[in-house]
C-alpha cells in the first residue's frame, strides 16, 4: 500500500493559466528526467491532470485538480518512496507555489 500525499496551493492566476503552467511544468519535468525513468503518462479530462510515472520499479501515480484560486495535488507514493513522504510534499508544495505565483 502507498502512501497518499495530499497538497492545495493557492493561486490568483485563474483556472486557464495555472492549467497553461502545469502543462509547461509537466513537459520541463520529462524532459528533465530523461533515461532516467520509464514509462511516464499524462491525461487532462477537463480541468483535472492524471499522470503516472515509473521509476526504479516503483509506480507513482496521481491526479491535480485545476481550480479558479487553488491547485490541489494527489498523488500515492509506494512503499520506497514513501518513507521520504514528508520531504516529498515539502518539495511539491514549494516548487508548486514558484510555478504557480504570479508574475
Amino acid at each position: 500500500m502507498g502512501k497518499p500525499i495530499t497538497v492545495t496551493i493557492p493561486h490568483q492566476l485563474g483556472r486557464a493559466e495555472a492549467r497553461r503552467r502545469i502543462e509547461q511544468g509537466f513537459g520541463d519535468f520529462s524532459r528533465h528526467l530523461g533515461g532516467t525513468a520509464g514509462a511516464f503518462s499524462k491525461a487532462w479530462s477537463g480541468d483535472r491532470l492524471d499522470f503516472s510515472l515509473q521509476a526504479m520499479g516503483q509506480a507513482i501515480t496521481g491526479v491535480i485538480d485545476v481550480a479558479e484560486d487553488a491547485v490541489k495535488v494527489d498523488l500515492i507514493l509506494p512503499g520506497f518512496l514513501a518513507m521520504i513522504a514528508g520531504k516529498v510534499k515539502g518539495t511539491l508544495q514549494k516548487e508548486g507555489q514558484l510555478l504557480l505565483e504570479k508574475k
